[in-house]
Protein backbone atom coordinates (compact mmCIF):
# COMPACT_ATOMS: atom_id res chain seq x y z
CA UNK A 1 0.00 0.00 0.00
CA UNK A 2 1.08 3.11 -1.19
CA UNK A 3 2.08 5.81 1.84
CA UNK A 4 0.07 8.59 2.03
CA UNK A 5 1.39 11.89 2.57
CA UNK A 6 0.51 14.97 4.98
CA UNK A 7 -0.44 18.35 3.06
CA UNK A 8 2.70 19.65 4.23
CA UNK A 9 5.01 16.87 3.24
CA UNK A 10 3.22 17.14 -0.23
CA UNK A 11 3.82 21.11 -0.11
CA UNK A 12 7.57 20.83 0.88
CA UNK A 13 8.84 18.45 -1.63
CA UNK A 14 7.55 20.29 -4.54
CA UNK A 15 10.30 23.04 -6.22
CA UNK A 16 8.72 26.45 -6.62
CA UNK A 17 9.25 28.67 -9.14
CA UNK A 18 10.33 31.75 -7.88
CA UNK A 19 7.63 34.64 -7.55
CA UNK A 20 8.75 36.55 -11.13
CA UNK A 21 8.60 33.60 -13.23
CA UNK A 22 4.50 33.34 -11.35
CA UNK A 23 4.21 36.99 -12.31
CA UNK A 24 5.36 36.54 -15.99
CA UNK A 25 3.00 33.55 -16.30
CA UNK A 26 -0.31 35.78 -14.95
CA UNK A 27 1.12 38.55 -17.11
CA UNK A 28 2.02 41.11 -14.20
CA UNK A 29 4.74 43.54 -15.04
CA UNK A 30 7.72 43.38 -12.81
CA UNK A 31 6.95 46.93 -12.18
CA UNK A 32 4.14 45.75 -10.14
CA UNK A 33 5.59 43.25 -8.35
CA UNK A 34 6.73 44.15 -4.57
CA UNK A 35 8.41 40.51 -3.50
CA UNK A 36 7.89 39.34 0.11
CA UNK A 37 11.20 36.53 -0.21
CA UNK A 38 11.34 34.47 -3.40
CA UNK A 39 7.71 32.88 -3.06
CA UNK A 40 5.64 35.62 -2.27
CA UNK A 41 4.61 39.09 -3.79
CA UNK A 42 2.50 42.02 -3.44
CA UNK A 43 0.79 43.36 -6.15
CA UNK A 44 0.72 47.58 -6.60
CA UNK A 45 -2.90 48.99 -7.26
CA UNK A 46 -1.27 50.70 -10.22
CA UNK A 47 -1.87 47.69 -12.51
CA UNK A 48 -5.59 48.18 -12.85
CA UNK A 49 -4.85 51.74 -14.98
CA UNK A 50 -2.59 49.37 -17.13
CA UNK A 51 -5.59 47.60 -17.60
CA UNK A 52 -8.10 49.33 -18.83
CA UNK A 53 -10.15 48.14 -22.17
CA UNK A 54 -9.50 44.19 -21.74
CA UNK A 55 -12.49 42.03 -21.09
CA UNK A 56 -13.17 40.28 -18.15
CA UNK A 57 -13.06 36.86 -17.44
CA UNK A 58 -15.60 34.45 -16.36
CA UNK A 59 -15.65 33.99 -12.70
CA UNK A 60 -16.11 30.44 -11.28
CA UNK A 61 -17.45 30.62 -7.58
CA UNK A 62 -16.66 27.62 -5.27
CA UNK A 63 -19.28 27.08 -2.62
CA UNK A 64 -20.42 24.45 -0.67
CA UNK A 65 -22.81 22.11 1.33
CA UNK A 66 -23.12 22.89 4.65
CA UNK A 67 -20.20 21.65 6.36
CA UNK A 68 -19.84 18.99 9.04
CA UNK A 69 -17.13 16.80 10.62
CA UNK A 70 -16.56 15.07 7.42
CA UNK A 71 -15.19 17.62 5.47
CA UNK A 72 -16.26 18.86 2.09
CA UNK A 73 -12.76 20.38 0.52
CA UNK A 74 -14.27 23.54 -1.21
CA UNK A 75 -10.53 25.42 -0.68
CA UNK A 76 -9.20 22.11 -2.51
CA UNK A 77 -11.34 21.94 -5.25
CA UNK A 78 -11.04 25.47 -5.61
CA UNK A 79 -7.11 25.19 -6.16
CA UNK A 80 -7.93 21.57 -8.15
CA UNK A 81 -10.21 23.19 -11.01
CA UNK A 82 -7.78 26.73 -11.24
CA UNK A 83 -5.38 23.99 -12.13
CA UNK A 84 -8.00 21.79 -14.37
CA UNK A 85 -8.82 25.12 -16.44
CA UNK A 86 -4.93 25.46 -17.12
CA UNK A 87 -4.65 21.88 -18.05
CA UNK A 88 -7.52 21.88 -20.89
CA UNK A 89 -6.09 25.54 -22.52
CA UNK A 90 -7.76 28.01 -20.49
CA UNK A 91 -6.10 31.13 -18.58
CA UNK A 92 -7.03 30.67 -15.42
CA UNK A 93 -6.29 32.03 -12.02
CA UNK A 94 -7.51 30.77 -8.29
CA UNK A 95 -8.31 33.89 -5.85
CA UNK A 96 -8.90 32.92 -2.24
CA UNK A 97 -8.78 34.07 1.46
CA UNK A 98 -6.05 33.96 3.80
CA UNK A 99 -6.44 31.75 6.60
CA UNK A 100 -6.69 32.81 10.05
CA UNK A 101 -4.28 31.79 12.66
CA UNK A 102 -7.24 31.01 15.34
CA UNK A 103 -8.79 27.96 13.06
CA UNK A 104 -5.14 27.19 12.32
CA UNK A 105 -3.97 26.60 15.61
CA UNK A 106 -7.63 25.10 16.63
CA UNK A 107 -10.19 22.95 14.27
CA UNK A 108 -8.34 23.41 10.85
CA UNK A 109 -4.54 23.41 10.94
CA UNK A 110 -4.62 25.27 8.01
CA UNK A 111 -6.27 26.22 5.22
CA UNK A 112 -4.27 26.36 1.72
CA UNK A 113 -5.61 23.51 0.22
CA UNK A 114 -5.02 19.97 0.20
CA UNK A 115 -3.04 16.68 -1.18
CA UNK A 116 -2.18 17.51 -4.42
CA UNK A 117 -4.27 21.05 -4.86
CA UNK A 118 -2.23 23.31 -2.90
CA UNK A 119 -1.44 26.86 -2.74
CA UNK A 120 2.24 27.32 -1.94
CA UNK A 121 4.33 28.05 0.65
CA UNK A 122 1.41 26.38 2.52
CA UNK A 123 3.64 27.22 5.57
CA UNK A 124 3.62 31.14 5.61
CA UNK A 125 0.25 31.14 3.81
CA UNK A 126 -0.91 29.70 6.67
CA UNK A 127 0.68 31.53 9.14
CA UNK A 128 2.36 35.72 9.08
CA UNK A 129 1.88 35.09 5.28
CA UNK A 130 2.51 39.04 4.25
CA UNK A 131 1.03 40.40 7.40
CA UNK A 132 -1.94 41.55 5.98
CA UNK A 133 -3.90 40.31 9.11
CA UNK A 134 -1.49 41.76 11.47
CA UNK A 135 -1.93 45.54 9.74
CA UNK A 136 -6.23 44.64 10.16
CA UNK A 137 -5.56 43.74 13.91
CA UNK A 138 -3.19 46.97 14.33
CA UNK A 139 -5.50 49.17 12.88
CA UNK A 140 -8.59 48.28 14.63
CA UNK A 141 -6.85 48.34 17.84
CA UNK A 142 -5.80 51.89 17.32
CA UNK A 143 -9.29 52.85 16.68
CA UNK A 144 -10.29 51.44 20.13
CA UNK A 145 -7.22 53.03 21.22
CA UNK A 146 -8.14 56.67 20.04
CA UNK A 147 -11.62 56.22 21.08
CA UNK A 148 -10.75 55.37 24.66
CA UNK A 149 -8.37 57.85 25.00
CA UNK A 150 -10.76 60.86 23.79
CA UNK A 151 -12.75 59.45 26.47
CA UNK A 152 -9.90 59.91 28.94
CA UNK A 153 -8.58 63.37 27.42
CA UNK A 154 -12.06 64.80 28.18
CA UNK A 155 -14.42 63.47 26.21
CA UNK A 156 -15.96 66.27 24.05
CA UNK A 157 -17.76 64.46 21.77
CA UNK A 158 -19.85 63.48 24.71
CA UNK A 159 -19.40 59.53 23.99
CA UNK A 160 -21.49 57.72 26.10
CA UNK A 161 -19.11 54.32 27.60
CA UNK A 162 -22.28 52.09 28.06
CA UNK A 163 -23.01 52.62 24.10
CA UNK A 164 -19.70 51.94 22.56
CA UNK A 165 -20.00 49.52 19.98
CA UNK A 166 -16.28 48.78 18.74
CA UNK A 167 -14.47 45.98 20.23
CA UNK A 168 -10.11 44.93 19.81
CA UNK A 169 -9.42 42.17 17.90
CA UNK A 170 -6.69 39.84 18.04
CA UNK A 171 -6.77 36.93 15.49
CA UNK A 172 -6.59 33.82 17.50
CA UNK A 173 -9.53 31.83 19.02
CA UNK A 174 -9.63 32.78 22.50
CA UNK A 175 -12.96 32.85 24.62
CA UNK A 176 -11.11 34.24 27.38
CA UNK A 177 -11.27 37.68 25.96
CA UNK A 178 -14.93 37.42 24.25
CA UNK A 179 -16.26 39.96 27.64
CA UNK A 180 -13.41 41.64 29.78
CA UNK A 181 -13.42 44.57 32.17
CA UNK A 182 -10.63 46.65 31.02
CA UNK A 183 -9.38 50.31 32.48
CA UNK A 184 -8.66 48.87 35.88
CA UNK A 185 -5.66 50.37 38.17
CA UNK A 186 -6.82 53.99 39.19
CA UNK A 187 -7.70 56.76 36.66
CA UNK A 188 -4.30 56.97 34.87
CA UNK A 189 -4.72 53.84 33.44
CA UNK A 190 -8.50 54.97 31.76
CA UNK A 191 -11.85 54.17 32.60
CA UNK A 192 -12.88 51.04 33.61
CA UNK A 193 -15.96 49.64 31.24
CA UNK A 194 -17.48 46.70 29.90
CA UNK A 195 -15.26 45.52 26.43
CA UNK A 196 -14.40 42.51 24.68
CA UNK A 197 -12.21 40.83 21.97
CA UNK A 198 -13.83 39.75 18.23
CA UNK A 199 -11.51 37.56 16.07
CA UNK A 200 -9.30 39.83 13.53
CA UNK A 201 -11.52 38.37 10.74
CA UNK A 202 -14.80 39.61 12.29
CA UNK A 203 -13.33 43.06 12.62
CA UNK A 204 -15.60 45.98 10.30
CA UNK A 205 -11.56 46.95 9.42
CA UNK A 206 -11.54 43.46 7.06
CA UNK A 207 -15.01 43.78 5.75
CA UNK A 208 -13.29 47.54 4.37
CA UNK A 209 -10.12 46.20 3.66
CA UNK A 210 -11.75 43.74 1.10
CA UNK A 211 -14.46 45.32 -0.36
CA UNK A 212 -13.00 48.80 -0.89
CA UNK A 213 -11.50 49.61 -4.77
CA UNK A 214 -8.01 51.31 -3.66
CA UNK A 215 -6.89 53.37 -1.10
CA UNK A 216 -8.66 56.35 -1.62
CA UNK A 217 -11.60 54.17 -1.13
CA UNK A 218 -10.78 52.61 2.15
CA UNK A 219 -9.88 55.93 3.60
CA UNK A 220 -13.43 56.57 3.24
CA UNK A 221 -14.90 53.58 4.42
CA UNK A 222 -12.57 53.99 7.62
CA UNK A 223 -13.75 57.25 8.17
CA UNK A 224 -17.43 56.04 7.85
CA UNK A 225 -16.77 53.31 11.28
CA UNK A 226 -19.62 53.78 13.84
CA UNK A 227 -17.57 53.08 17.01
CA UNK A 228 -20.55 54.15 19.58
CA UNK A 229 -22.84 56.79 19.90
CA UNK A 230 -23.13 60.22 22.32
CA UNK A 231 -25.70 60.78 25.35
CA UNK A 232 -27.11 62.36 22.93
CA UNK A 233 -27.97 58.79 20.92
CA UNK A 234 -25.76 59.92 17.88
CA UNK A 235 -23.43 58.01 15.68
CA UNK A 236 -19.60 58.49 16.41
CA UNK A 237 -17.33 57.70 13.57
CA UNK A 238 -13.46 56.70 13.13
CA UNK A 239 -13.77 60.52 11.06
CA UNK A 240 -15.06 62.23 14.46
CA UNK A 241 -12.24 61.01 16.54
CA UNK A 242 -9.77 61.65 13.69
CA UNK A 243 -8.59 57.99 13.05
CA UNK A 244 -9.35 57.25 9.74
CA UNK A 245 -5.95 58.55 8.51
CA UNK A 246 -3.92 56.52 10.67
CA UNK A 247 -5.53 53.76 10.05
CA UNK A 248 -5.14 53.84 6.38
CA UNK A 249 -1.81 54.28 6.54
CA UNK A 250 -1.50 50.71 9.05
CA UNK A 251 -2.91 49.46 5.98
CA UNK A 252 -1.71 50.63 2.85
CA UNK A 253 0.44 48.20 1.74
CA UNK A 254 -2.51 45.39 3.24
CA UNK A 255 -4.68 46.48 0.64
CA UNK A 256 -2.66 45.69 -2.20
CA UNK A 257 -3.05 41.71 -3.20
CA UNK A 258 -0.76 38.92 -2.41
CA UNK A 259 0.45 36.40 -5.32
CA UNK A 260 1.45 33.35 -4.79
CA UNK A 261 1.40 30.03 -6.85
CA UNK A 262 -0.50 26.43 -6.63
CA UNK A 263 1.13 23.22 -7.18
CA UNK A 264 1.30 23.47 -10.32
CA UNK A 265 2.24 27.01 -10.89
CA UNK A 266 -1.43 28.41 -11.77
CA UNK A 267 -1.35 32.00 -10.51
CA UNK A 268 -2.92 32.55 -6.70
CA UNK A 269 -4.25 35.71 -5.37
CA UNK A 270 -4.94 34.97 -1.85
CA UNK A 271 -6.07 38.28 -0.11
CA UNK A 272 -8.40 38.90 2.80
CA UNK A 273 -11.28 37.66 4.32
CA UNK A 274 -12.58 34.65 6.56
CA UNK A 275 -15.32 33.87 8.47
CA UNK A 276 -18.87 33.72 6.43
CA UNK A 277 -20.33 32.86 9.30
CA UNK A 278 -19.82 35.94 11.32
CA UNK A 279 -18.39 38.33 8.75
CA UNK A 280 -18.87 38.15 4.81
CA UNK A 281 -16.52 35.77 4.41
CA UNK A 282 -15.21 36.45 0.88
CA UNK A 283 -11.75 37.11 -0.18
CA UNK A 284 -11.15 40.87 -1.68
CA UNK A 285 -12.98 42.89 -4.63
CA UNK A 286 -9.15 44.01 -5.76
CA UNK A 287 -8.11 40.42 -6.00
CA UNK A 288 -10.78 39.33 -7.79
CA UNK A 289 -10.90 41.75 -10.62
CA UNK A 290 -7.22 41.55 -10.69
CA UNK A 291 -7.98 37.60 -11.30
CA UNK A 292 -10.72 38.92 -14.03
CA UNK A 293 -8.89 41.74 -15.67
CA UNK A 294 -5.74 39.16 -16.30
CA UNK A 295 -6.98 35.51 -17.17
CA UNK A 296 -9.74 34.14 -18.97
CA UNK A 297 -11.02 32.49 -15.81
CA UNK A 298 -11.10 33.74 -12.03
CA UNK A 299 -12.08 30.95 -9.85
CA UNK A 300 -12.96 31.86 -6.38
CA UNK A 301 -14.47 30.86 -3.00
CA UNK A 302 -16.53 32.12 -0.25
CA UNK A 303 -16.40 30.61 3.24
CA UNK A 304 -18.56 27.80 4.29
CA UNK A 305 -21.55 26.65 2.82
CA UNK A 306 -23.80 28.31 0.05
CA UNK A 307 -26.29 29.50 2.81
CA UNK A 308 -23.29 31.81 3.99
CA UNK A 309 -20.29 32.73 1.75
CA UNK A 310 -22.62 32.15 -1.23
CA UNK A 311 -25.64 34.22 -0.28
CA UNK A 312 -23.04 37.06 0.88
CA UNK A 313 -20.72 36.88 -2.27
CA UNK A 314 -23.73 37.37 -4.48
CA UNK A 315 -25.89 39.81 -1.97
CA UNK A 316 -22.80 41.90 -0.85
CA UNK A 317 -20.07 41.56 -2.77
CA UNK A 318 -21.45 41.23 -6.71
CA UNK A 319 -23.84 43.91 -5.76
CA UNK A 320 -21.22 46.18 -4.60
CA UNK A 321 -18.52 45.05 -7.28
CA UNK A 322 -20.86 45.15 -10.24
CA UNK A 323 -19.75 41.64 -10.61
CA UNK A 324 -21.42 38.83 -11.60
CA UNK A 325 -21.12 34.97 -11.57
CA UNK A 326 -20.87 33.08 -14.63
CA UNK A 327 -20.97 29.78 -12.88
CA UNK A 328 -20.99 28.38 -9.43
CA UNK A 329 -19.85 24.90 -8.09
CA UNK A 330 -21.21 23.23 -4.95
CA UNK A 331 -18.46 21.00 -3.40
CA UNK A 332 -19.74 18.07 -1.65
CA UNK A 333 -18.77 14.49 -0.18
CA UNK A 334 -20.84 11.46 0.01
CA UNK A 335 -19.39 10.97 3.32
CA UNK A 336 -20.76 14.52 4.59
CA UNK A 337 -24.03 13.75 3.45
CA UNK A 338 -24.37 10.54 5.17
CA UNK A 339 -23.43 12.30 8.14
CA UNK A 340 -26.46 15.05 7.62
CA UNK A 341 -28.70 11.94 7.15
CA UNK A 342 -27.37 10.66 10.85
CA UNK A 343 -24.36 8.51 10.28
CA UNK A 344 -21.67 8.92 13.27
CA UNK A 345 -18.37 10.13 11.47
CA UNK A 346 -16.69 6.45 12.64
CA UNK A 347 -18.88 4.57 10.50
CA UNK A 348 -18.96 6.80 6.98
CA UNK A 349 -16.65 4.49 5.26
CA UNK A 350 -19.34 1.71 4.54
CA UNK A 351 -21.87 1.86 1.89
CA UNK A 352 -25.16 3.24 3.17
CA UNK A 353 -27.54 4.53 0.61
CA UNK A 354 -30.58 4.83 3.03
CA UNK A 355 -28.43 7.50 5.51
CA UNK A 356 -27.06 9.30 2.42
CA UNK A 357 -30.48 9.72 0.81
CA UNK A 358 -31.68 11.29 3.93
CA UNK A 359 -28.60 13.58 3.95
CA UNK A 360 -29.05 14.55 0.53
CA UNK A 361 -31.67 17.12 0.90
CA UNK A 362 -29.28 19.07 2.32
CA UNK A 363 -27.34 19.81 -1.30
CA UNK A 364 -30.64 19.66 -2.91
CA UNK A 365 -31.68 22.71 -1.19
CA UNK A 366 -28.03 24.29 -1.84
CA UNK A 367 -28.86 23.59 -5.75
CA UNK A 368 -32.32 24.99 -5.41
CA UNK A 369 -31.08 27.90 -3.89
CA UNK A 370 -28.14 28.77 -6.27
CA UNK A 371 -30.81 27.93 -9.49
CA UNK A 372 -33.54 29.17 -8.40
CA UNK A 373 -33.72 31.77 -5.86
CA UNK A 374 -30.01 33.48 -7.43
CA UNK A 375 -30.68 32.10 -11.47
CA UNK A 376 -27.21 30.91 -11.52
CA UNK A 377 -25.79 27.89 -13.51
CA UNK A 378 -24.32 25.04 -10.91
CA UNK A 379 -22.42 22.06 -11.00
CA UNK A 380 -21.98 19.17 -8.13
CA UNK A 381 -18.47 18.64 -7.45
CA UNK A 382 -18.31 15.14 -5.54
CA UNK A 383 -14.79 15.19 -3.66
CA UNK A 384 -13.82 11.56 -4.09
CA UNK A 385 -12.73 9.25 -1.39
CA UNK A 386 -11.45 5.70 -1.73
CA UNK A 387 -14.49 4.60 0.62
CA UNK A 388 -17.56 6.15 -2.42
CA UNK A 389 -19.40 3.09 -3.66
CA UNK A 390 -20.55 3.17 -7.23
CA UNK A 391 -24.27 3.09 -5.89
CA UNK A 392 -23.52 6.04 -3.60
CA UNK A 393 -22.47 8.11 -6.53
CA UNK A 394 -25.21 6.90 -8.69
CA UNK A 395 -27.46 7.80 -6.07
CA UNK A 396 -25.86 11.57 -6.01
CA UNK A 397 -25.91 11.45 -9.49
CA UNK A 398 -29.39 10.91 -10.01
CA UNK A 399 -30.68 13.05 -7.52
CA UNK A 400 -28.79 16.27 -8.64
CA UNK A 401 -30.27 15.10 -12.73
CA UNK A 402 -33.64 15.46 -11.12
CA UNK A 403 -32.83 19.08 -10.48
CA UNK A 404 -30.89 19.97 -13.66
CA UNK A 405 -27.72 19.53 -12.67
CA UNK A 406 -24.82 17.53 -13.57
CA UNK A 407 -22.23 16.01 -11.27
CA UNK A 408 -18.31 15.61 -11.96
CA UNK A 409 -16.24 13.65 -9.96
CA UNK A 410 -13.10 15.74 -8.74
CA UNK A 411 -9.94 13.79 -7.47
CA UNK A 412 -8.00 16.95 -7.29
CA UNK A 413 -6.42 15.89 -3.51
CA UNK A 414 -5.23 12.76 -4.78
CA UNK A 415 -4.01 13.84 -8.71
CA UNK A 416 -4.03 17.77 -8.67
CA UNK A 417 -5.23 19.51 -11.90
CA UNK A 418 -4.97 16.12 -13.60
CA UNK A 419 -8.34 14.91 -11.19
CA UNK A 420 -10.09 18.29 -11.80
CA UNK A 421 -10.43 18.87 -15.65
CA UNK A 422 -14.01 16.52 -16.00
CA UNK A 423 -14.86 19.34 -13.19
CA UNK A 424 -13.27 21.99 -15.55
CA UNK A 425 -14.66 20.99 -18.90
CA UNK A 426 -18.18 21.04 -17.46
CA UNK A 427 -17.24 24.46 -15.69
CA UNK A 428 -16.13 25.99 -19.36
CA UNK A 429 -19.77 24.60 -20.56
CA UNK A 430 -21.54 26.57 -17.92
CA UNK A 431 -19.84 29.47 -18.81
CA UNK A 432 -20.12 29.63 -22.08
CA UNK A 433 -24.08 28.79 -22.16
CA UNK A 434 -24.66 32.12 -21.09
CA UNK A 435 -26.90 31.31 -18.17
CA UNK A 436 -25.20 33.42 -15.50
CA UNK A 437 -26.96 36.52 -17.13
CA UNK A 438 -29.82 35.67 -15.55
CA UNK A 439 -28.69 36.34 -12.28
CA UNK A 440 -30.70 37.90 -9.25
CA UNK A 441 -30.24 38.81 -5.84
CA UNK A 442 -32.21 37.34 -3.54
CA UNK A 443 -33.72 40.69 -2.05
CA UNK A 444 -33.87 44.24 -2.84
CA UNK A 445 -32.11 47.03 -1.25
CA UNK A 446 -35.11 49.44 -0.83
CA UNK A 447 -37.59 47.06 1.49
CA UNK A 448 -36.92 47.20 4.70
CA UNK A 449 -34.49 45.48 7.25
CA UNK A 450 -37.38 43.15 8.63
CA UNK A 451 -38.42 42.57 4.89
CA UNK A 452 -34.56 41.58 4.08
CA UNK A 453 -34.17 39.14 6.68
CA UNK A 454 -36.91 37.46 5.74
CA UNK A 455 -36.36 37.39 2.41
CA UNK A 456 -33.00 35.42 3.71
CA UNK A 457 -34.32 33.24 6.13
CA UNK A 458 -37.38 32.31 4.08
CA UNK A 459 -36.00 32.06 0.64
CA UNK A 460 -32.52 30.57 1.15
CA UNK A 461 -32.55 28.66 4.94
CA UNK A 462 -36.13 28.04 4.73
CA UNK A 463 -36.97 29.02 7.58
CA UNK A 464 -40.94 29.82 8.69
CA UNK A 465 -40.30 33.37 10.45
CA UNK A 466 -37.50 35.77 11.99
CA UNK A 467 -38.11 36.73 15.72
CA UNK A 468 -36.65 39.31 16.92
CA UNK A 469 -35.34 39.29 20.51
CA UNK A 470 -33.36 41.71 23.01
CA UNK A 471 -32.35 44.75 21.27
CA UNK A 472 -33.08 44.08 18.09
CA UNK A 473 -36.66 45.62 17.92
CA UNK A 474 -35.24 48.92 18.59
CA UNK A 475 -32.23 48.55 16.92
CA UNK A 476 -34.34 47.81 13.51
CA UNK A 477 -35.95 51.25 14.32
CA UNK A 478 -33.00 53.23 14.87
CA UNK A 479 -31.01 52.01 11.77
CA UNK A 480 -33.96 52.90 9.65
CA UNK A 481 -34.35 56.02 11.08
CA UNK A 482 -30.19 56.62 11.56
CA UNK A 483 -30.66 56.67 7.05
CA UNK A 484 -29.13 53.12 7.06
CA UNK A 485 -32.27 51.15 6.29
CA UNK A 486 -30.84 50.38 2.32
CA UNK A 487 -27.96 48.22 3.19
CA UNK A 488 -27.89 44.25 2.52
CA UNK A 489 -27.41 42.43 5.66
CA UNK A 490 -24.65 39.89 6.47
CA UNK A 491 -25.98 37.48 8.43
CA UNK A 492 -23.95 35.94 11.60
CA UNK A 493 -25.26 31.84 11.75
CA UNK A 494 -24.23 28.93 12.83
CA UNK A 495 -22.20 27.62 9.69
CA UNK A 496 -23.33 24.00 10.78
CA UNK A 497 -27.26 24.43 9.65
CA UNK A 498 -29.25 25.62 7.83
CA UNK A 499 -31.06 27.05 10.58
CA UNK A 500 -29.38 28.51 13.63
CA UNK A 501 -29.51 26.01 15.53
CA UNK A 502 -26.18 23.52 14.79
CA UNK A 503 -28.25 20.26 15.82
CA UNK A 504 -29.99 20.85 13.00
CA UNK A 505 -28.88 18.87 10.23
CA UNK A 506 -30.19 17.95 6.64
CA UNK A 507 -32.67 20.07 5.07
CA UNK A 508 -34.97 21.14 8.92
CA UNK A 509 -38.00 22.39 8.63
CA UNK A 510 -40.62 24.38 10.60
CA UNK A 511 -38.47 26.54 12.21
CA UNK A 512 -37.39 30.06 12.54
CA UNK A 513 -34.25 32.14 13.19
CA UNK A 514 -33.43 34.55 16.12
CA UNK A 515 -32.38 37.73 15.39
CA UNK A 516 -30.83 38.87 19.17
CA UNK A 517 -28.86 41.99 17.65
CA UNK A 518 -28.79 44.03 15.01
CA UNK A 519 -25.44 45.98 13.97
CA UNK A 520 -24.35 48.52 11.39
CA UNK A 521 -21.09 48.41 9.73
CA UNK A 522 -21.21 51.53 7.69
CA UNK A 523 -17.82 51.66 6.33
CA UNK A 524 -18.36 47.78 5.16
CA UNK A 525 -21.79 49.02 3.99
CA UNK A 526 -24.03 46.20 5.71
CA UNK A 527 -26.17 45.69 8.68
CA UNK A 528 -24.95 42.46 10.67
CA UNK A 529 -27.54 40.36 12.01
CA UNK A 530 -26.24 37.80 14.63
CA UNK A 531 -28.91 34.93 14.98
CA UNK A 532 -29.05 32.01 17.48
CA UNK A 533 -25.67 31.88 19.80
CA UNK A 534 -23.03 32.65 17.25
CA UNK A 535 -20.27 33.93 18.91
CA UNK A 536 -17.46 36.54 16.99
CA UNK A 537 -14.91 35.50 18.82
CA UNK A 538 -14.00 31.51 18.42
CA UNK A 539 -12.74 29.01 21.63
CA UNK A 540 -10.12 26.37 20.96
CA UNK A 541 -11.56 22.79 20.87
CA UNK A 542 -10.61 19.94 23.44
CA UNK A 543 -7.02 19.44 21.32
CA UNK A 544 -6.31 22.07 19.30
CA UNK A 545 -4.09 21.65 16.11
CA UNK A 546 -1.44 24.02 18.12
CA UNK A 547 -0.50 20.84 20.37
CA UNK A 548 0.52 19.00 17.22
CA UNK A 549 2.48 22.15 15.12
CA UNK A 550 6.22 22.19 16.00
CA UNK A 551 8.99 23.30 13.86
CA UNK A 552 13.05 22.03 13.93
CA UNK A 553 16.23 23.42 14.51
CA UNK A 554 16.66 24.39 10.09
CA UNK A 555 13.03 26.40 10.80
CA UNK A 556 11.06 22.98 8.79
CA UNK A 557 7.74 23.39 10.33
CA UNK A 558 5.41 20.01 10.75
CA UNK A 559 1.85 19.48 11.61
CA UNK A 560 0.10 21.86 9.09
CA UNK A 561 -2.12 19.88 7.20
Amino acid sequence: MAEIKSDIEIAQETTLAHISEIAEIAGVDAKYIEQYGSYKAKVDLGIFGGLGGRPNGKLVLVTAITPTPAGEGKTTTTVGLGDGLRRIGKKSFVALREPSLGPVFGVKGGAAGGGYAQVVPMEDINLHFTGDFHAIGAANNLLAAMLDNHIYQGNALGIDPSRITWRRAVDMNDRQLRNIVDGLGGRTNGRPREDGYDITVASEVMAVLCLSADVTDLKERLGRIIVGYTYGEQPVTARDLKAHGAMAALLKDAIKPNLVQTLEKTPAFVHGGPFANIAHGCNSVAATRLALGLGEYCVTEAGFGADLGAEKFLDIKCRMAGLRPDAVVIVATVRALKMHGGVPKAELGAEDLEALERGLPNLLQHVDNVTNVFKLPCVVAINAFPTDTRSELELVERKCSEKGVNVALSEVWAKGGAGGEALAREVVRLCESGQGKNFEYSYALDLSIMQKLEAIAKRVYRADSVELVGNAVKQIKQLEEQGFGNLPICMAKTQYSFSDDPGKLGAPRGFKVTVRNLKVSAGAGFIVALTGDVMTMPGLPKSPSAERIDVDAAGRISGLF
